[in-house]
This record gives C-alpha cells, sequence and structure tokens, in this order.
C-alpha cells in the first residue's frame, strides 16, 4: 500500500545566527529537497522561505524562526513530503516505500518473507529479504526485480543459487 507522507531528511543542526537549519537528507540527493515548497514535521505544513544546497546539506529557513536559539528547537525532527507531490520515474520508489513488501520468487511463486533493509552501494541497492532464509537481492530491474506492486504489498524477483546468506 502506497504511504501518503515520505521522510526526506533530518534537522542535525542550525546554520548560523540568522535561523537557518541544516538538513540531512535521508535516501535522496539533496537537491531533490529544493524541488519542494511544501514539508511536513510532526504532522504540520511547513513552507521554508529559503531552500538550498549546501555541500552535501540542504540548509531551510522556516517561517518565524528567526535567530539561533529557535532553529535548535528544530533539532532531531524528521521532515517529511507528500508522496504524491513526488513523482518518480516507472520502476523507482523511495526506500520506505519497499519496507515490509512481501517478496515473492517469480520462478516458483514461493514467498521468500519480507523486505526489511535497503542498502545503498556504488553500483545500485541491495534488498535484504528476511523469511525462513535471508537474502540478499540486487536491485536490478529485469535481472532480479521483475516487478513490483505497492498496491498489492509484493515485489517479485528472480533467485540464484548463491543469493540466500547461508548457501556456500
Amino acid at each position: 500500500m502506497k504511504q501518503e507522507f515520505i521522510c526526506v531528511g533530518r534537522v542535525v543542526n542550525a546554520h548560523g545566527i540568522r535561523g537557518e537549519v541544516r538538513v540531512q537528507p535521508r535516501n535522496v540527493a539533496p537537491a531533490f529537497l529544493t524541488r519542494f515548497s511544501t514539508f511536513y514535521m510532526d504532522g504540520q505544513a511547513l513552507q521554508p522561505t529559503a531552500n538550498h544546497v549546501h555541500k552535501s546539506m540542504v540548509l531551510m529557513k522556516f517561517p518565524g524562526v528567526e535567530d539561533m536559539n529557535a532553529a535548535l528547537s528544530y533539532k532531531g525532527r524528521e521532515l517529511f513530503i507528500r508522496r504524491e507531490d513526488a513523482p518518480l520515474p516507472q520502476g523507482q520508489y523511495f526506500d520506505d516505500e519497499l519496507m515490509g513488501l512481501d517478496v515473492y520468487d517469480a520462478g516458483s511463486g514461493r514467498c521468500l518473507g519480507q523486505v526489511v533493509k535497503v542498502e545503498d552501494y556504488p553500483a545500485h541497492k541491495v534488498y535484504t529479504v528476511r523469511g525462513e532464509r535471508t537474502y540478499l537481492i540486487p536491485a536490478v530491474p529485469e535481472v532480479f526485480i521483475q516487478s513490483v506492486d505497492l498496491d498489492a504489498g509484493c515485489m517479485d524477483v528472480r533467485i540464484l543459487e548463491g543469493m540466500a546468506n547461508d548457501e556456500h
């Protein structure tokens, strides 16, 4: 089932003395966050008056936050976007959307378990699927990932010998 909100970052500190906050992006590129005019924090909509990339962080200025002390009150809080505001190309998903999906072997139809972790590697992501065994599945569409259906909550994958972590 599709999620209504996706966590895209966390406020890690204040930046300077004029009330800006430093947001560390979560599983997205910093520039991705600059595309949005509305974010959500603690269920409330926030519309930053400034939003730009600085090194690997995103600096934001929230309305009514005029000094460092006010900015520090946001430290540690997560920042969300509405999923419907963030269209992705066909076959791409936010990591949070994949968590908990039931994973099936496309060849046999057997349930392998659920996605419990998504890790980023230089070449591609790897999904950890845990059931009776634990599988490490490269997130390569049409090679290992046959299909993903968020509405049905399932993913079909192609399994090769050695993909379970207890196979030798």
